[in-house]
C-alpha cells in the first residue's frame, strides 16, 4: 500500500520510463521504412565511392544474415577458390566470422569473392539461440547504452566494428591454421596487431602479414593431434633415410 501510495504521491514509476515514440506510424511500418532508407543510404555510399563498394555490400549482407547459414566463396591463391559454410558468428569493419559444429573461421573481406545462402536452408534465423536473455534489456540499451553495452562482450560486438586483429587478440592461446596466398601455418595464436599476427609453435614464432592472410580456423584438439602425429611420422621418415644413405 505505502508503495503503491508513494508512487501516487511522487508521480515516479518503480523503474524509470521508456523514451517516445521514433514514428507517428506503427511498429512494422517503422521498420520496413529504416531498411528502406538504410539501403537506400548504402547505394548512395557506394556509388560515389567504388573503392567502397565490396566491403560495404558484404558487410551489409551479413548484418541481413546474421546467425543464420551463408556460402562464402573466397580465394585462396591467385587461380584457386574454396567455399565455406557456416552460420554468421561475428561481422568485424574487415572481415567476417563463420561458425560450425566444429570450428571458426575468419576470413577477411578481401578474399571473399562471393558470398550467398546454401540452396536448401531457410532464409531465416532461430533467434532463441542467440537471444540475451534479459527482460531489461531493451530499457537498459534505451537509457543507459554505453554502460550495458560494455558489460557484454556479445553487444560490444553487435554495436561496434572490431577490425580483424582486434578480434583476434580476443583469441590469444587458441590454436588455429592460417592460410596466405602462398601456404599454410599452424600454431598457437600468441599476438595480433594491425600489420601483423604471431602463431607460436614448439618455442617458435611465425609471424604473417595481416594483408596476405585469406582465412584462419581454429583447430580441434583431434586434428591438433593428427597434425603432430603427422609431423612426427615425416621427421621419422626423414631421418631414417638419412641413416640409410650414410
Amino acid at each position: 500500500m505505502s508503495k503503491e501510495f508513494n508512487r501516487f504521491v511522487t508521480g515516479k514509476p518503480d523503474s524509470p520510463p521508456y523514451t517516445s515514440q521514433t514514428s507517428a506510424v506503427s511498429a512494422e511500418e517503422t521498420r520496413i521504412l529504416t531498411e528502406y532508407i538504410q539501403q537506400k543510404n548504402l547505394f548512395h555510399v557506394i556509388n560515389r565511392d567504388e573503392s567502397r563498394r565490396k566491403t560495404l555490400l558484404l558487410k551489409q549482407f551479413f548484418k541481413m544474415k546474421r546467425h543464420q547459414q551463408v556460402t562464402i566463396i573466397s580465394a585462396i591463391k591467385h587461380d584457386e577458390t574454396i567455399a565455406t559454410v557456416g552460420k554468421v558468428a561475428t561481422i568485424g569493419r574487415d572481415f567476417v566470422m563463420v561458425s560450425d559444429l566444429k570450428k571458426r573461421i575468419w576470413i577477411p573481406y578481401e578474399a571473399i569473392e562471393s558470398a550467398s545462402i546454401p540452396f536448401g536452408f531457410p532464409t531465416y534465423s532461430t533467434p532463441h539461440q542467440h537471444h540475451i536473455y534479459d527482460n531489461q534489456l531493451q530499457q537498459k540499451l534505451v537509457l543507459r547504452f554505453g554502460e550495458t553495452v560494455a558489460a557484454k562482450d556479445a553487444l560490444v560486438r553487435q554495436f561496434f566494428e572490431e577490425t580483424l586483429h582486434t578480434n583476434l587478440s580476443t583469441w590469444k592461446g587458441v590454436w588455429v591454421e592460417v592460410v596466405t596466398v602462398e601456404c599454410s601455418f599452424f600454431g598457437k595464436l600468441k599476438s595480433a596487431s594491425k600489420t601483423e599476427c604471431v602463431l607460436q609453435r614448439m618455442g617458435s614464432e611465425q609471424r604473417i602479414p595481416l594483408n596476405e592472410i585469406r582465412s584462419i580456423t581454429t583447430i580441434g584438439i583431434a586434428s591438433l593431434w593428427k597434425r603432430f602425429g603427422n609431423q612426427v611420422v615425416t621427421a621419422f621418415s626423414q631421418r631414417l633415410k638419412g641413416w640409410r644413405a650414410s
